[in-house]
């Protein structure tokens, strides 16, 4: 196998691989990027066995063929090279020779026959603009469960409802979830499936990499297998296996008191009122009295500090304990310059959205009380 390909086009599409491949294996093979060349592109893949990724690049094919390099070591060694065509030939013994200028490199490889076959992209179900599915992801990801334990935690539910689609995740403290109108949706489909943190991150890094917003992502779903296609880059994950809890039970039906407060404000306070926040439990107190909204928080040995900020609120004095991580992952992923704060008592849970006009989507933050 032979060809050229210009030096950015491959950093590019050699940088998305690399969430997705095994640092630490006991299979070799998987630190590995697989290179096909044919036609007029060279096709990249790797995998980690739960999560797959292939990706093209434009480049001049003198031969079709192809071969594994260690990933993290053609990257590294890529991107250092200058801004120029790179040559790249792999031979019978899986050595790659690698040419570019007067740079001259020769790397180790592995045969292709032991790198495992990705599973086939069957019929899409449905289409979503990217920059819609990777708002939703930053709007739920923080709240996925760090616990492996908890597997069926360890990534968010995806529900196709008719032109709607859902995320939601939770870790059992906090839940989020998500509800917007598909532009791009063809008609009636509802499906849902668990989709891995790993995945969502992934995601995330494909949108980044898409100037276009509004491009559409192919999505697919075999028995086992999530896909997600954006032009030339398809991502591969499995699903999650297991029930997701029934979230809707732990939505808050109704609130006895709502408030109106700036986003930036109220992030600006927590943010140094938690400087003296026990580091473990991050706890800090919410108290809500009569046109104020005072956070507070207090550790004995090194000292305390409160925020005042004005608010519209004639209730009963309530103060609430929450974590000041949970109410700070919300207020850096919404960008609304308002939110609302629903609440009921110090015991129940705490609810955050979005607020004021133009707020033309569904987004739930539920967060459970903290006892301080």
């Amino acid at each position: 196998m032979e060809f050229s390909v210009n030096k950015t086009d491959l950093v590019r599409e050699l940088n998305l691989s690399q969430g997705v491949v095994e640092r630490k294996t006991t299979i070799p093979i998987l630190s590995n990027i697989l290179i096909e060349a044919s036609g007029e592109s060279v096709t990249l893949t790797a995998t980690d066995l739960e999560l797959g990724i292939r990706c093209l690049a434009p480049a001049k094919v003198k031969s079709a063929g192809a071969g594994t390099i260690p990933a993290k070591r053609l990257l590294d060694y890529v991107r250092l090279l200058p801004e120029s065509e790179v040559q790249i030939k792999i031979g019978d013994n899986h050595w790659a020779s690698l040419v570019c200028g007067r740079s001259k490199t020769r790397i180790a490889g592995m045969s292709r026959e032991s790198f495992p076959e990705l599973p086939q992209m069957p019929e899409a179900m449905a289409k979503i603009p990217m920059g819609l599915l990777a708002s939703m992801i930053a709007k739920t990801i923080f709240s996925i469960s760090a616990e492996e334990s908890r597997f069926t935690l360890n990534g968010a539910l995806l529900q196709l409802k008719g032109t709607t689609l859902v995320m939601v995740a939770t870790d059992g403290h906090r839940l989020a979830l998500v509800e917007m109108e598909n532009p791009l949706a063809a008609g009636e489909v509802n499906a849902k499936a668990l989709l891995p943190r790993k995945a969502m991150n992934e995601l995330l890094k494909l949108a980044a990499e898409t100037p276009d917003k509004e491009a559409g992502v192919e999505f697919a779903a075999d028995e086992n297998h999530l896909f997600f296609r954006l032009g030339s880059r398809l991502l591969i994950s499995r699903k999650l296996t297991g029930n997701f809890p029934d979230f809707e039970r732990v939505l808050p039906k109704a609130h006895s008191h709502i408030v109106e407060i700036s986003r930036e404000e109220l992030r600006a306070a927590i943010e140094r009122v938690a400087q003296f926040s026990d580091e473990r439990s991050r706890a800090i107190k919410v108290r809500f009295a009569e046109n104020e909204a005072v956070v507070h928080s207090s550790i004995s040995d090194s000292g305390e500090s409160e925020e005042n900020l004005p608010v519209l609120y004639e209730g009963p004095t309530v103060e609430i304990g929450f974590n000041a991580q949970y109410l700070l992952d919300f207020l850096r992923a919404v960008a609304e310059p308002t939110v609302a704060f629903h609440f009921k008592d110090a015991q129940s849970a705490g609810e955050m959205r979005p607020a004021g006009e133009g707020v033309n989507y569904n987004y739930r933050y539920v967060v459970m009380p903290m006892r301080i």
